[in-house]
């Protein structure tokens, strides 16, 4: 990649910007505007790569500490699912026998059943524990 300029290096990147724990939201949003400042690069150099990587880590454990994701599983899960997916009510037939079944368990009005859960894992990839409460939650 040539640029006329050099590339910084992982030690230039660092005294730029020395990565330290997040603490606050001023020094999220400041590490997230260096992020995005790599990510709008067209291409990272290795040291770049590494950088970025170090900046990531360091958001994602403030992020954990401060904004928990809560567990979704069963109905939850699979409106998720859907949403990621872009999928309709009709693409789930195959699990449920009838779209007024899909409708039915997707509006509450329904549970999803062990025959649905095994369906619907298979169907998604993923396994049929993912539809079930984790311990202690």
């Amino acid at each position: 990649m040539t640029r006329g300029i050099a590339e910084p290096s992982y030690t230039d990147l660092l005294n730029h910007f020395p990565p330290r724990p997040i603490k606050s939201e001023e020094q999220l949003a400041a590490t997230q505007s260096m992020i995005n400042a790599l990510l709008d690069r067209p291409e990272l150099t290795p040291d770049e790569q590494d950088y970025l990587n170090l900046l990531g880590t360091l958001v994602y454990e403030y992020e954990e500490a401060h904004y928990p994701i809560p567990d979704i599983y069963g109905v939850e899960l699979l409106k998720v699912l859907i949403e990621e997916r872009n999928l309709r009510q009709k693409d789930l037939v195959p699990a449920f026998k009838t779209e007024s079944i899909v409708s039915a368990v997707l509006s509450g009005q329904r549970n999803l059943t062990v025959s649905h859960i095994q369906k619907l894992a298979q169907f998604f990839h993923i396994s049929p524990a993912a539809f079930f409460p984790k311990e202690g939650s």
